[in-house]
């Protein structure tokens, strides 16, 4: 990379660390989030792990984590934090629904909407309020399947996904039942999160419910049917931006 380049990206992983562990009130919400689905000593995969927020409140909730990140500026990052705590396995993959290589899509200066998917990259720069987001590298990375990351780790009890309109391939990778799971969604892409949430009702997930942005607080506080979930994120508005469906086996 060019200079200025790693400039842009350590300033990148420097924002997102900023945001994403600078909020005390974050982490809070967080741990009473996910302490509705872990328990001490389940395991947890983190897939999209960012800059590792999510597995900091994992490990506040004393589950063991596998943490999947494909960015490599990132995969530094989670190194830096938590390689030395024995109970955090760093994945530097990719999800899909096979294993492979496959093109990543870097935001140097927003590293949280890097993606390999091209369809959320055009899906963004037709959207308003994302003219201000740029792709501009591009790396090839390794592609594994949670199927192959369970075969490795064991069944998690939980698992996070939010990989930037990729979240339906990743769910493709998985053929066998786990407790419970969350994947993110964006209003430019409903159509990725209506394909995710069919892939969960093939999984026999039966009860689901959302949060929104970074709320960190169930919508509904009740288990809904998919189809009433399918209904209320349709009705979403586009102020809505992103949030998070969650999913139960009852």
């Amino acid at each position: 990379m060019a200079v200025l380049e790693v400039l842009r990206t350590a300033r990148g992983v420097a924002r997102s660390l900023l945001i994403y562990y600078g909020k005390r009130g974050h982490r809070a919400g967080m741990d009473r989030m996910y302490a509705q689905f872990v328990r001490p000593g389940d395991l947890v995969f983190d897939a999209g792990a960012h800059v590792g927020d999510r597995v900091a409140a994992f490990r506040r909730l004393k589950a063991r984590v596998v943490a999947i990140e494909p960015q490599p500026a990132l995969v530094r990052t989670l190194r830096l934090i938590y390689g030395r705590d024995a109970d955090v396995a760093i994945e530097p993959v990719a999800l899909g629904d096979k294993p492979g290589m496959i093109e990543l899509k870097l935001n140097v200066d927003n590293p949280t909407v890097s993606t390999a998917s091209d369809d959320f990259v055009a899906a963004a720069h037709r959207a308003p309020g994302w003219g201000d987001q740029a792709w501009t590298r591009r790396v090839t990375v390794a592609m594994t399947t949670l199927d192959a990351l369970i075969a490795r780790h064991g069944v998690p009890r939980f698992i996070k996904i939010d990989v930037e309109g990729f979240e339906a391939q990743a769910l493709a990778g998985l053929s066998q039942p786990v407790a419970a799971l969350s994947f993110e969604f964006t209003i430019i892409q409903r159509d990725v999160a209506l394909a995710a949430l069919d892939r969960c009702v093939a999984l026999g997930f039966t009860g689901f419910d959302a949060s929104l942005g970074e709320s960190h607080t169930l919508v509904h506080g009740t288990w809904q049917s998919a189809d009433d979930i399918r209904r209320w994120l349709l009705d979403l508005p586009g102020a809505a931006n992103s949030g998070d469906i969650y999913a139960v086996r009852r």
